[in-house]
């Protein structure tokens, strides 16, 4: 059996198992429509030789493939549900109609198929998609249903970054699972897991325990996405080595922010280049075991792990170089010209009274419309944060940028175009966004807490766009 790393662990253990490359599914072109085929379906995948663990798959037997299209494709996503039970795909992070979204409200139901067609609208950048079924969302992920969507435009290409998929510019969504004594995965053994949300003790990257990615080229480019299901993770590299972060959620920031050290929140995306021209080994590791409040630090685990190993002892100089500047982002929008400054409670009870998990004292409630924005129109939204333990906020349909948390302007890293936001305890976090021009009277779009078991027992909400 290959050797595991225990988040919990103390002691650094090397892993022996080759990287992955997720495949790429670029989808069959016609003039200006891109056409995709997933098939979500039961599987079984050998995490550990010789031992079959039950999972979920999307033309695959864990996660799925990597979506590339471009700005101005028009995309058409045909899924078809092969699972057992009623399940989604949502596109976390792109901008398009609400009947597209793929969120609850676009079930498909066991055996049967959905299409999602929409143009790509927005600049380059990583996104994900991900089921979003009601009270399901955390086992179906868990379990395999997430994949990578990454977008290109016509200028991201200039920039002279690493851009050869699978060999300098490497996809890594990063996954935190347990697994019971015979192989397969454990998921919610207590009511500290329902909670805290669901943390394991074995780190996957593209679904392969701290695996070794054998380093081709000099100047790696990394997508680090943070697939799991509630765990923030501390990144940075075992020799303490700078690196460079070059776009988060949204896309590209204006110039390289260099950096020892970053947070990734559930649901987060970040690119960066690493420099690995010195040949060494090095791991990528976590340097405490998840995200802030009390709770956490409860329930311990505040030694680093490794997530990955890079072996750069073989590569070639990359046609490369770290660039100076990245590309001008969209200006911000002015806080004068909102028309609307809304609050949002992020709230969770505790103990044996509960109370359940909650924003502005509402549970999700499917058949309740929380209220109505205006397509086109700029609004701030105070996300406030009187729970025990840390909350990454997402929404639906937007990419918002970050005026302040609690009164500060937020760092370099975060200064781009975001979808998820991780907000502290006891902290108010103030976006800002415009709504695209879509809406629909009926069918709405959600924000809620991205840890995935918070979000099934009700710190979500709905709007519509009209």
């Amino acid at each position: 059996m290959s050797t595991t790393v225990n988040a919990d662990s103390t002691k650094p253990v090397r892993s022996t198992n080759t990287f992955a490359v997720p495949p790429l599914a670029s989808g069959k072109r016609s003039g200006k429509t891109v056409n995709f085929n997933l098939k979500l379906g039961v599987s079984q995948t050998q995490f550990f030789k010789g031992v079959n663990t039950a999972t979920l798959g999307i033309n695959q037997s864990y996660l799925g493939p990597v979506l590339r299209a471009k700005r101005g494709d028009k995309v058409r996503i045909t899924v078809e549900n092969q699972i057992g039970v009623g399940s989604t795909l949502h596109w976390h992070g792109m901008m398009l109609p609400a009947s597209m979204d793929g969120g609850p409200h676009q079930e498909i139901k066991n055996g049967e198929s959905w299409v999602s067609e929409y143009e790509i609208k927005q600049e380059a950048s990583t996104l994900w998609y991900h089921s979003h079924q009601m009270h399901q969302t955390g086992a179906q992920v868990y379990y395999g249903l997430a994949g990578l969507f990454i977008l290109d435009d016509d200028d991201s290409h200039q920039l002279g970054l690493p851009h050869e998929y699978g060999v300098d510019d490497i996809p890594c969504t990063i996954q935190d699972r347990r697994f019971k004594r015979d192989g397969n995965l454990s998921y919610i053994d207590s009511m500290h897991d329902r909670m805290m949300g669901m943390e394991g003790n074995t780190i996957l990257v593209n679904g392969v325990v701290t695996p070794v990615l054998k380093a081709q080229r000099s100047l790696l480019r990394l997508r680090l996405h943070n697939g799991s299901n509630a765990r923030t993770y501390q990144l940075a590299f075992s020799d303490e080595r700078s690196f460079q972060v070059i776009a988060s959620d949204g896309g590209f920031l204006a110039a390289p922010v260099t950096v020892k050290s970053l947070r990734l929140a559930v649901g987060e995306r970040i690119e960066v280049l690493v420099d690995v021209s010195d040949r060494k080994v090095v791991q990528l590791q976590s340097q405490q075991s998840s995200g802030g409040g009390m709770m956490r630090m409860m329930s311990g685990g505040s030694e680093p792990f490794t997530v990955m190993t890079i072996d750069a002892k073989q590569v070639k100089e990359s046609a490369h170089t770290i660039p100076k500047t990245l590309r001008a982002m969209k200006a911000i929008p002015d806080p004068k010209d909102a028309i609307k400054t809304r609050q949002f409670d992020l709230q969770m009870g505790m103990g044996m009274m509960g109370g359940g998990f909650r924003i502005n004292g509402k549970s999700m409630d499917i058949s309740r419309i929380d209220f109505e924005v205006k397509r086109n129109s700029t609004e701030i939204w105070e996300v406030r944060n009187d729970s025990p333990m840390a909350h990454p906020f997402h929404v639906h349909n937007v990419q918002f940028h970050i005026l302040d948390r609690n009164g500060k302007k937020p760092t370099q890293i975060e200064s781009g175009l975001k979808d998820t936001v991780l907000v502290q305890r006891g902290e108010v976090v103030r976006i800002i966004m415009t709504f695209p021009e879509y809406s629909d009277s009926k069918i709405p779009y959600m924000y809620h807490c991205h840890i995935l078991e918070h979000e099934d027992q009700g710190m979500m909400g709905q709007f519509v766009v009209v």
